[in-house]
């Protein structure tokens, strides 16, 4: 079952990801990439890295534009992302993927430096996703175990956005994700 569902997880890349993310001058498949190889190079455990590599998938399952963002549309990648992993993956893989987006609100409300680190168009989507979190959020986001790897897979996030970068191949996290599935 691992490896049908990480052919069907690559096919999806394959067929979707080639196309623009979000303003960024990257493709989804390469922003997904340079996210899970910034996980890997800081020493990141096995369930961080596939969590980085499919933590955008969501936005190649809903079926929403692409510039849904542009038009005041938040399309909500993460919850879709978690509802279809969430099948495959156990929580320490889905759970994060499902609070990168809060992450980066508990990060702008706790981080005074953060939110000029991000780009016009995480800025943008950041006011579609409900701004900043207020104090009572930011405690809440706090009480989750997964609250750390959540922040830890953000700023991985935020640096897979570079034009060129030579990173490793989906090929490479084959045995990472299939080790990762459920059985």
């Amino acid at each position: 079952m691992g490896s049908e569902l990480v052919d069907e997880i690559f096919r999806v890349f394959r067929e979707q990801g080639a196309g623009e993310y979000l303003g960024e001058p990257v493709s989804m498949t390469e922003h997904m990439l340079q996210s899970a190889y910034a996980a890997e190079r800081t020493g990141a455990p096995a369930r961080l890295v596939a969590a980085a590599l499919l933590h955008d998938y969501g936005h190649f399952l809903h079926d929403l534009p692409a510039d849904s963002a542009q038009h005041g549309v938040d399309t909500q990648h993460e919850e879709v992302a978690h509802a279809f992993l969430s099948r495959h993956f156990g929580p320490e893989i889905a759970e994060p993927i499902r609070m990168h987006v809060a992450a980066k609100r508990y990060l702008c409300a706790t981080d005074p430096s953060y939110s000029s680190q991000l780009s016009p168009a995480s800025i943008l989507s950041l006011e579609l996703q409900g701004g900043p979190y207020s104090a009572a959020e930011v405690a809440e986001f706090d009480t989750s175990p997964y609250a750390a790897d959540a922040v830890r897979l953000r700023r991985w996030d935020d640096v897979g956005k570079i034009a060129g970068l030579d990173t490793p191949d989906l090929e490479h996290y084959r045995a990472v994700l299939e080790a990762a599935i459920r059985s």
